[in-house]
């Protein structure tokens, strides 16, 4: 049996993992009572006795908890945005090229972001297999579910929702000065020149996520057909996790939520050529936060990779 630590439980991501892990018989969950929680001598402890341990925390405490660790078979798999561009941490998205099997000999693996997910399984098979012109950084705008905020977003969102605040009643655009936090990974991992304008959007639901890319002339001389064929090629030969669909749920109309509870992803592409639409449906906990990490811990210790997830 595999000894699991989440340092930060109380969070969403965190407390969402440790739903999931209390059910399986594989894992012995480490805890901290409540009282040594933000014990620094208590987390070192937990971090270095277990076989893998989750990241649910900011930034600058993810890079200190990554600081107490001393035994190097211990396996970190962080949640947050810290490292997901440093040098010496595999990026967790196995269904990309190669990436699979570097998480299975990894000790160090930084979970993606969940608007970076929704745009990286579009761009990063067309900019493998040549479709993309050069010079080109797509578009991009994503839909997401509240949750992904946290708990103080979701108190908000419960609250107005319940109370019917009209601003709240509709989608809320931000990071307006294009300078979220999701985009330096969405750069290097896709290869990009530059990083794309992007706009993610909250949306009055709990969970569910719908990304959405844009690929004019300036960006692709590719038909839809042939992009289509390279993601069929890409995501064939994966778990399911991430697949290629023919046509996504809602008959013409797609919702952010049509993945919410699941652990999964669909891609595809629309449009006709010149004007095409790239589009991935997930959850935002899920393939977003909590279900990729325990796909990442899965790869990791050597189990099922699916195993526990919600597909």
């Amino acid at each position: 049996m595999k000894k699991v630590f989440i340092d930060g439980s109380a969070g969403t991501t965190g407390l969402e993992i440790r739903s999931r892990l209390e059910k399986r018989r594989d894992i012995e969950l480490v805890a901290l009572p409540e009282e040594r929680r933000k014990d620094p001598a208590a987390r070192k402890e937990a971090l270095d006795s277990c076989d893998v341990a989750f990241l649910c925390l900011p930034d600058d405490a993810a890079r200190e908890a990554v600081s107490l660790v001393e035994n190097p078979a211990v396996t970190i798999i962080d949640a947050s945005t810290a490292h997901r561009v440093s040098e010496g941490w595999e990026y967790g998205f196995p269904e990309l090229a190669g990436r699979r099997e570097r998480i299975a000999l990894s000790r160090r693996i930084a979970n993606p972001g969940c608007h970076a997910s929704g745009y990286i399984a579009l761009v990063e098979p067309l900019v493998r297999a040549g479709l993309l012109k050069k010079g080109a950084a797509p578009s991009a705008f994503s839909l997401t579910g509240y949750t992904g905020g946290g708990k103080k977003m979701i108190a908000a969102y419960e609250e107005a929702l319940s109370a019917g605040t009209q601003e709240y009643l509709g989608g809320r655009q931000y990071a307006l000065g294009q300078m979220h936090k999701h985009l330096p990974e969405i750069a290097a991992v896709c290869s990009l020149p530059r990083m794309p304008v992007f706009s993610p959007v909250i949306v009055p639901h709990a969970r569910g996520m719908e990304t959405t890319v844009f690929l004019s002339e300036n960006e692709t001389s590719a038909s839809v057909d042939e992009i289509r064929q390279v993601y069929r090629e890409t995501y064939r030969e994966g778990n399911g996790v991430v697949r290629f669909a023919e046509d996504l749920p809602g008959s013409g109309v797609v919702s952010s939520a049509a993945f919410a509870l699941r652990d999964g992803m669909a891609v595809s592409a629309f449009g006709t050529d010149g004007r095409i639409v790239l589009v991935s449906l997930f959850d935002n906990l899920g393939k977003g936060a909590s279900g990729a990490a325990i796909q990442n811990m899965n790869i990791a210790l050597g189990f099922p990779e699916t195993e526990g997830l919600v597909l």
